[in-house]
Protein backbone atom coordinates (compact mmCIF):
# COMPACT_ATOMS: atom_id res chain seq x y z
CA UNK A 1 0.00 0.00 0.00
CA UNK A 2 2.81 2.41 0.89
CA UNK A 3 4.57 1.81 -2.45
CA UNK A 4 1.32 2.50 -4.32
CA UNK A 5 0.83 5.70 -2.33
CA UNK A 6 4.38 6.84 -3.14
CA UNK A 7 3.86 6.07 -6.82
CA UNK A 8 0.61 8.09 -6.92
CA UNK A 9 2.26 11.04 -5.17
CA UNK A 10 5.18 10.90 -7.59
CA UNK A 11 2.88 10.90 -10.62
CA UNK A 12 0.86 13.77 -9.16
CA UNK A 13 3.96 15.84 -8.47
CA UNK A 14 5.18 15.25 -12.00
CA UNK A 15 1.84 16.35 -13.45
CA UNK A 16 1.95 19.57 -11.44
CA UNK A 17 5.57 20.24 -12.37
CA UNK A 18 6.71 19.86 -8.75
CA UNK A 19 10.14 18.44 -7.82
CA UNK A 20 10.15 14.70 -7.25
CA UNK A 21 11.09 13.31 -3.84
CA UNK A 22 13.09 10.45 -5.32
CA UNK A 23 16.02 10.86 -2.93
CA UNK A 24 13.86 10.59 0.17
CA UNK A 25 12.03 7.61 -1.29
CA UNK A 26 15.33 5.87 -2.06
CA UNK A 27 16.56 6.62 1.43
CA UNK A 28 13.40 5.09 2.92
CA UNK A 29 13.56 2.00 0.72
CA UNK A 30 17.26 1.12 0.93
CA UNK A 31 18.02 -1.68 1.69
CA UNK A 32 15.28 -3.71 0.03
CA UNK A 33 17.15 -7.03 0.26
CA UNK A 34 20.20 -8.52 2.03
CA UNK A 35 23.35 -6.36 1.98
CA UNK A 36 26.63 -8.05 1.11
CA UNK A 37 29.95 -6.82 2.45
CA UNK A 38 32.78 -7.86 0.10
CA UNK A 39 36.15 -8.04 1.88
CA UNK A 40 39.65 -8.19 0.34
CA UNK A 41 40.85 -10.60 3.05
CA UNK A 42 39.84 -13.98 4.43
CA UNK A 43 38.62 -15.16 7.85
CA UNK A 44 40.34 -13.84 10.99
CA UNK A 45 41.55 -10.68 9.21
CA UNK A 46 40.87 -7.35 10.90
CA UNK A 47 38.25 -6.48 8.29
CA UNK A 48 36.49 -9.83 8.77
CA UNK A 49 36.40 -9.43 12.55
CA UNK A 50 34.98 -5.90 12.27
CA UNK A 51 32.41 -6.80 9.62
CA UNK A 52 31.05 -9.67 11.70
CA UNK A 53 30.92 -7.52 14.82
CA UNK A 54 28.75 -5.03 12.93
CA UNK A 55 26.59 -7.40 10.89
CA UNK A 56 24.08 -8.46 13.55
CA UNK A 57 23.60 -4.91 14.81
CA UNK A 58 23.11 -3.61 11.27
CA UNK A 59 20.50 -6.29 10.60
CA UNK A 60 18.36 -4.70 13.28
CA UNK A 61 19.05 -1.15 12.11
CA UNK A 62 18.58 -1.75 8.37
CA UNK A 63 15.94 -4.46 8.63
CA UNK A 64 17.87 -6.74 6.28
CA UNK A 65 20.55 -9.43 6.79
CA UNK A 66 24.19 -8.48 6.25
CA UNK A 67 26.29 -11.17 4.56
CA UNK A 68 30.07 -11.03 5.05
CA UNK A 69 32.00 -12.46 2.10
CA UNK A 70 35.79 -12.59 1.87
CA UNK A 71 37.37 -12.52 -1.59
CA UNK A 72 41.12 -12.37 -0.97
CA UNK A 73 43.79 -12.27 -3.65
CA UNK A 74 44.83 -10.16 -6.60
CA UNK A 75 46.11 -7.30 -4.42
CA UNK A 76 42.52 -6.53 -3.42
CA UNK A 77 41.38 -6.29 -7.04
CA UNK A 78 39.19 -9.41 -6.88
CA UNK A 79 36.99 -7.91 -4.18
CA UNK A 80 37.05 -4.40 -5.64
CA UNK A 81 36.05 -5.57 -9.13
CA UNK A 82 33.16 -7.52 -7.63
CA UNK A 83 31.79 -4.28 -6.20
CA UNK A 84 32.68 -1.92 -9.06
CA UNK A 85 31.42 -4.24 -11.79
CA UNK A 86 28.45 -5.48 -9.79
CA UNK A 87 26.67 -2.10 -10.14
CA UNK A 88 24.50 -3.04 -7.17
CA UNK A 89 24.00 -0.70 -4.21
CA UNK A 90 23.51 -3.73 -1.96
CA UNK A 91 26.99 -5.02 -2.82
CA UNK A 92 29.49 -2.95 -0.83
CA UNK A 93 33.24 -2.98 -0.25
CA UNK A 94 34.27 -3.36 3.39
CA UNK A 95 37.98 -3.06 4.00
CA UNK A 96 40.95 -0.83 4.72
CA UNK A 97 41.94 2.10 2.52
CA UNK A 98 45.31 0.39 2.15
CA UNK A 99 43.63 -2.10 -0.18
CA UNK A 100 43.25 0.45 -2.99
CA UNK A 101 45.04 3.78 -2.48
CA UNK A 102 48.28 2.62 -4.13
CA UNK A 103 46.73 0.81 -7.09
CA UNK A 104 47.29 3.69 -9.57
CA UNK A 105 51.05 3.43 -8.94
CA UNK A 106 51.51 -0.34 -9.08
CA UNK A 107 49.11 -1.66 -11.70
CA UNK A 108 49.34 -1.13 -15.43
CA UNK A 109 46.01 -0.71 -17.25
CA UNK A 110 44.06 -0.41 -14.01
CA UNK A 111 40.42 -1.00 -14.92
CA UNK A 112 38.83 1.17 -12.23
CA UNK A 113 39.43 4.55 -10.62
CA UNK A 114 39.87 4.32 -6.82
CA UNK A 115 38.80 7.94 -6.35
CA UNK A 116 35.66 7.75 -8.51
CA UNK A 117 34.47 4.15 -8.58
CA UNK A 118 34.49 3.56 -4.81
CA UNK A 119 32.26 6.04 -2.97
CA UNK A 120 32.91 6.56 0.75
CA UNK A 121 30.01 5.65 3.02
CA UNK A 122 31.40 5.47 6.56
CA UNK A 123 34.65 5.01 8.41
CA UNK A 124 34.59 2.26 11.03
CA UNK A 125 38.00 1.93 12.68
CA UNK A 126 41.64 2.80 12.51
CA UNK A 127 43.62 -0.19 11.26
CA UNK A 128 46.63 -0.72 13.47
CA UNK A 129 49.43 -2.03 11.30
CA UNK A 130 52.34 -3.64 13.13
CA UNK A 131 55.85 -5.02 12.57
CA UNK A 132 56.51 -8.49 13.97
CA UNK A 133 59.39 -10.97 14.01
CA UNK A 134 59.88 -14.53 15.28
CA UNK A 135 60.64 -14.51 18.99
CA UNK A 136 63.43 -16.98 18.20
CA UNK A 137 65.16 -14.37 16.03
CA UNK A 138 66.38 -12.72 19.21
CA UNK A 139 65.78 -9.05 18.26
CA UNK A 140 63.73 -6.84 20.56
CA UNK A 141 63.30 -3.62 18.58
CA UNK A 142 63.39 -2.25 15.05
CA UNK A 143 66.91 -0.87 15.28
CA UNK A 144 68.22 -4.30 16.21
CA UNK A 145 66.34 -5.83 13.29
CA UNK A 146 67.78 -3.29 10.84
CA UNK A 147 71.27 -4.03 12.11
CA UNK A 148 70.68 -7.77 11.66
CA UNK A 149 69.28 -7.34 8.15
CA UNK A 150 72.25 -5.19 7.12
CA UNK A 151 74.64 -7.82 8.37
CA UNK A 152 72.90 -10.51 6.29
CA UNK A 153 71.98 -9.02 2.90
CA UNK A 154 69.55 -11.20 0.89
CA UNK A 155 69.44 -13.77 3.72
CA UNK A 156 66.20 -12.65 5.41
CA UNK A 157 62.66 -12.73 4.03
CA UNK A 158 59.50 -10.78 4.72
CA UNK A 159 55.76 -10.85 4.28
CA UNK A 160 53.70 -7.69 3.89
CA UNK A 161 50.04 -6.80 3.42
CA UNK A 162 49.46 -5.73 -0.18
CA UNK A 163 48.78 -2.13 -1.04
CA UNK A 164 49.65 0.75 1.24
CA UNK A 165 51.60 -1.36 3.76
CA UNK A 166 53.81 -2.80 1.03
CA UNK A 167 54.35 0.68 -0.38
CA UNK A 168 55.51 1.96 3.03
CA UNK A 169 57.64 -1.14 3.66
CA UNK A 170 59.41 -0.72 0.31
CA UNK A 171 60.23 2.86 1.31
CA UNK A 172 61.67 1.52 4.59
CA UNK A 173 63.88 -0.96 2.69
CA UNK A 174 65.17 1.74 0.36
CA UNK A 175 65.82 4.35 3.03
CA UNK A 176 67.77 1.85 5.15
CA UNK A 177 69.54 0.14 2.25
CA UNK A 178 68.16 -3.29 3.17
CA UNK A 179 68.07 -6.26 0.79
CA UNK A 180 65.48 -8.87 1.67
CA UNK A 181 63.36 -11.39 -0.21
CA UNK A 182 59.60 -10.97 -0.36
CA UNK A 183 57.45 -14.05 0.29
CA UNK A 184 54.16 -13.53 -1.58
CA UNK A 185 50.89 -14.46 0.10
CA UNK A 186 47.53 -14.80 -1.60
CA UNK A 187 46.02 -14.07 1.83
CA UNK A 188 48.34 -12.19 4.19
CA UNK A 189 46.50 -13.60 7.24
CA UNK A 190 48.46 -16.81 6.53
CA UNK A 191 51.72 -15.03 7.42
CA UNK A 192 51.65 -14.98 11.27
CA UNK A 193 52.14 -18.76 11.68
CA UNK A 194 55.09 -18.52 9.28
CA UNK A 195 56.62 -15.80 11.44
CA UNK A 196 56.17 -18.01 14.48
CA UNK A 197 58.23 -20.83 12.96
CA UNK A 198 60.84 -18.44 11.50
CA UNK A 199 59.87 -19.20 7.90
CA UNK A 200 59.84 -15.44 7.35
CA UNK A 201 61.80 -13.05 9.53
CA UNK A 202 59.55 -9.99 9.58
CA UNK A 203 56.03 -9.06 8.57
CA UNK A 204 54.12 -5.82 8.31
CA UNK A 205 50.35 -6.26 8.42
CA UNK A 206 47.31 -5.63 10.60
CA UNK A 207 47.92 -6.07 14.31
CA UNK A 208 44.50 -7.74 14.57
CA UNK A 209 45.71 -10.72 12.52
CA UNK A 210 48.90 -11.03 14.61
CA UNK A 211 47.39 -11.07 18.08
CA UNK A 212 46.76 -14.81 18.34
CA UNK A 213 50.37 -15.68 17.50
CA UNK A 214 51.62 -12.91 19.78
CA UNK A 215 49.65 -14.41 22.66
CA UNK A 216 51.30 -17.81 22.11
CA UNK A 217 54.70 -16.16 22.52
CA UNK A 218 55.87 -17.36 19.10
CA UNK A 219 56.15 -13.88 17.63
CA UNK A 220 57.28 -10.52 18.98
CA UNK A 221 55.56 -7.33 17.83
CA UNK A 222 58.33 -4.76 17.56
CA UNK A 223 56.30 -1.64 16.79
CA UNK A 224 52.91 -0.24 15.81
CA UNK A 225 53.03 1.69 12.52
CA UNK A 226 51.64 4.91 13.93
CA UNK A 227 52.85 8.20 15.35
CA UNK A 228 51.95 7.20 18.90
CA UNK A 229 51.15 4.10 20.92
CA UNK A 230 47.83 2.37 20.34
CA UNK A 231 45.22 1.70 23.01
CA UNK A 232 45.07 -1.78 21.49
CA UNK A 233 48.75 -2.39 22.30
CA UNK A 234 49.78 0.10 24.99
CA UNK A 235 53.03 -1.69 25.80
CA UNK A 236 54.27 -1.69 22.21
CA UNK A 237 56.20 1.36 20.95
CA UNK A 238 55.19 3.28 17.86
CA UNK A 239 57.46 3.42 14.82
CA UNK A 240 58.14 7.08 15.68
CA UNK A 241 59.33 6.08 19.16
CA UNK A 242 61.42 3.40 17.51
CA UNK A 243 63.17 5.94 15.30
CA UNK A 244 61.48 5.13 11.97
CA UNK A 245 58.82 7.80 11.25
CA UNK A 246 58.78 6.79 7.58
CA UNK A 247 57.01 3.59 8.60
CA UNK A 248 53.78 5.33 9.66
CA UNK A 249 50.85 3.52 8.06
CA UNK A 250 47.38 3.90 9.59
CA UNK A 251 44.73 2.89 7.04
CA UNK A 252 41.06 3.61 7.63
CA UNK A 253 38.75 0.60 7.78
CA UNK A 254 35.45 1.53 6.22
CA UNK A 255 32.51 0.89 3.94
CA UNK A 256 32.42 2.04 0.30
CA UNK A 257 29.83 1.70 -2.43
CA UNK A 258 29.82 1.55 -6.24
CA UNK A 259 29.92 4.69 -8.38
CA UNK A 260 26.18 4.76 -9.17
CA UNK A 261 25.00 4.33 -5.56
CA UNK A 262 22.70 7.24 -4.78
CA UNK A 263 23.61 9.78 -2.12
CA UNK A 264 20.35 8.97 -0.33
CA UNK A 265 21.27 5.30 -0.06
CA UNK A 266 24.82 6.17 1.03
CA UNK A 267 23.47 8.48 3.73
CA UNK A 268 21.18 5.78 5.09
CA UNK A 269 23.97 3.21 5.01
CA UNK A 270 26.31 5.68 6.73
CA UNK A 271 23.77 6.49 9.43
CA UNK A 272 23.37 2.77 10.13
CA UNK A 273 27.11 2.25 10.56
CA UNK A 274 27.42 5.27 12.86
CA UNK A 275 24.45 4.06 14.91
CA UNK A 276 25.97 0.58 15.25
CA UNK A 277 29.25 2.09 16.44
CA UNK A 278 27.45 3.58 19.44
CA UNK A 279 27.17 0.04 20.82
CA UNK A 280 29.87 -0.33 23.47
CA UNK A 281 30.16 -4.06 22.87
CA UNK A 282 31.14 -3.39 19.26
CA UNK A 283 33.59 -0.66 20.28
CA UNK A 284 35.21 -2.98 22.82
CA UNK A 285 35.27 -5.84 20.33
CA UNK A 286 37.05 -3.68 17.78
CA UNK A 287 39.62 -2.61 20.38
CA UNK A 288 40.23 -6.22 21.45
CA UNK A 289 40.93 -7.05 17.83
CA UNK A 290 43.49 -4.26 17.62
CA UNK A 291 41.31 -1.79 15.72
CA UNK A 292 40.22 1.26 17.74
CA UNK A 293 36.82 2.51 16.60
CA UNK A 294 36.95 5.66 14.44
CA UNK A 295 33.38 6.53 13.36
CA UNK A 296 33.34 8.79 10.30
CA UNK A 297 30.44 10.07 8.24
CA UNK A 298 30.64 10.45 4.47
CA UNK A 299 32.43 13.82 4.41
CA UNK A 300 34.97 12.99 7.13
CA UNK A 301 35.73 9.60 5.57
CA UNK A 302 36.16 11.23 2.16
CA UNK A 303 38.65 13.73 3.63
CA UNK A 304 40.56 10.92 5.32
CA UNK A 305 40.85 9.06 2.04
CA UNK A 306 42.02 12.23 0.29
CA UNK A 307 44.82 12.59 2.84
CA UNK A 308 45.86 8.98 2.32
CA UNK A 309 46.02 9.44 -1.46
CA UNK A 310 48.24 12.48 -0.86
CA UNK A 311 50.53 10.51 1.48
CA UNK A 312 50.90 7.75 -1.11
CA UNK A 313 51.90 10.36 -3.71
CA UNK A 314 54.70 11.55 -1.38
CA UNK A 315 55.99 8.02 -0.80
CA UNK A 316 55.89 7.39 -4.56
CA UNK A 317 58.36 10.25 -5.03
CA UNK A 318 60.76 8.61 -2.56
CA UNK A 319 60.48 5.37 -4.55
CA UNK A 320 60.77 7.21 -7.89
CA UNK A 321 57.42 5.79 -8.97
CA UNK A 322 55.03 7.47 -11.38
CA UNK A 323 51.28 7.25 -11.30
CA UNK A 324 50.26 4.82 -14.06
CA UNK A 325 46.67 5.99 -14.18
Amino acid sequence: MFRKFVALCTLGAAALGLPLASSSVQAQEWPTRPVRFILPFGPASGADIAARLLSEQLKGIWGQPVVVEGRPGGDGLISIRAVVNGKDDHLLFFGPSSAFVVHPYVHDNLDYDPEKDLLPIAGVAKVQVAMAVPTSLGVTNLKEFVALAKSKPDALSYGVAPGFSEFVFNGFLKENDLRMAKVPYRDITQAPPDIGINRIQIAMMSYAAMRAQEQTGNIRVLAINDSKRSAAAPNTPSVVESGFPGLIASPILGLLGPRDMSMAARQKASAGILEALKDQNIVEGLLRSGQPAAPMGIAEFQQGLKEQHELVAKIAKVLNMQRKK
